[in-house]
């Protein structure tokens, strides 16, 4: 992340913001030069600035600097343009664009719901970085990473009317705006870049968790301050009954099926040392029956967290379908819903319930 001592030689020197590198020197002060020629031929317009621990001065003399809580990270090509995204509607909307890769597509060629997933939280944590917000945490702000706080997700709801294909360019926008007293709500829209129309939706809560005492904390009013001049008071999925219900509990007796031994890897982690919030979509589907995968389309699925889940934990996936399908035919019949449970495998204990609906791949 750019130091403020970074930040300010660029603002100087270019007036726009780039990601400096910093040099600490043996008594820890951070600095940072930078030298153009200010458009001039030949150096003729030799303009240096240096950066001490954020102090600024042009060709060895003080500049006045003013900064800002929070200073947006801007872009100075297509390239970072594309990488990084933009803003829009005065700042209270991040817009980024990707293009499916080969590597994010399942056997049908579409992109996967694992895919639209990481898309979603790929722009969600690109959002805090270019506000100028981020610290030191995954998405956190400057004043969470001075308390050890960190977001985690309580539930995610996602509606895909159609699935991209590799090679397609997608558009996401996203913005946040609060969700009760102590929680946060992140939505998204996702449309296809040629078309503009609108292919899924998307929204979210999130609370603060302490990283080190792994108990939930309220938002401390520094961190209010920080993010509501970002809150946008927009619903993407508003009112949506099936949404919110609550999701019923399945147990041995209810689930059509169980699949045992699921072993989160290392590389199901992330950096707030749990199991990442969008691997629980592949232990879900693990239970599914195979005809479901082949023939239907996952269309929506809600997500409700209900623990962390740990590297050393083994976890069982249960699913039950609410139809059934035409046994007399190889197309499938009406549409589906399921509903679905991680668990830990040694006590049972609930991580993460899960509605889905499924439409059949040969109705448009």
């Amino acid at each position: 992340m750019a130091t403020p001592a970074s930040q300010s030689v660029d603002r100087i020197t270019h007036h726009r913001c780039f990601f400096g590198n910093p040099e600490k020197t043996k008594s820890s002060i951070l600095s940072v030069k930078r030298c153009d020629n200010g458009g001039g031929r030949r150096g003729r317009n030799l303009r240096c600035a240096n950066a001490v621990n954020g102090a600024v001065k042009v060709n060895g003399k003080a500049a006045d600097v003013r900064s800002s809580a929070a200073q947006p990270v801007t872009v100075d090509s297509d390239d970072d343009a594309f990488r990084l995204g933009k803003f829009v509607e005065g700042r209270l909307v991040y817009r980024q664009r990707f293009v499916i890769r080969s590597y994010e597509i399942g056997p049908d060629r579409t992109a996967t719901m694992e895919t639209l997933m990481n898309l979603l939280q790929e722009t969600a944590l690109n959002h805090v970085m270019s506000s100028g917000l981020a610290g030191d945490g995954f998405g956190a702000t400057r004043q969470m990473s001075l308390r050890k706080l960190i977001w985690v997700v309580t539930r995610i709801n996602i509606q895909v009317d159609k699935y991209s294909q590799w090679g397609d360019a997608v558009e996401i926008d996203t913005w946040v705006a609060s969700s009760g007293k102590n929680g946060m709500r992140r939505d998204w829209v996702i449309r296809d870049q040629r078309t503009k129309k609108m292919i899924a939706r998307a929204t979210s809560n999130w609370v603060m968790m302490n990283r080190e005492t792994r108990r939930l904390s309220k938002i401390p009013e520094e961190v209010r301050e920080e993010v509501l001049p970002f809150y946008l008071d927009r619903n993407i999925i508003a009112g949506d009954t099936n949404t919110s219900r609550r999701i019923e509990k399945l147990t041995d007796a209810t689930a059509e099926s169980i699949r045992s031994g699921l072993a989160p890897r290392w590389s199901d982690m992330d950096v707030n040392q749990h199991v990442n919030n969008v691997k629980y979509i592949g232990w879900i589907l693990e239970s599914v029956p195979l005809k479901v995968l082949v023939e239907y389309h996952l269309t929506s699925i809600t997500l409700d967290y209900r623990r962390e889940c740990r590297q050393s934990q083994l976890l069982e996936s249960l699913t039950t379908m609410s139809s059934t399908m035409t046994p007399s035919s190889g197309l499938c019949g009406a549409d589906l819903q399921s509903t679905h449970l991680i668990r830990q495998q040694d006590d049972e204990a609930e991580i993460v319930r899960a509605r889905a609906e499924w439409r059949c791949k040969g109705h448009r």
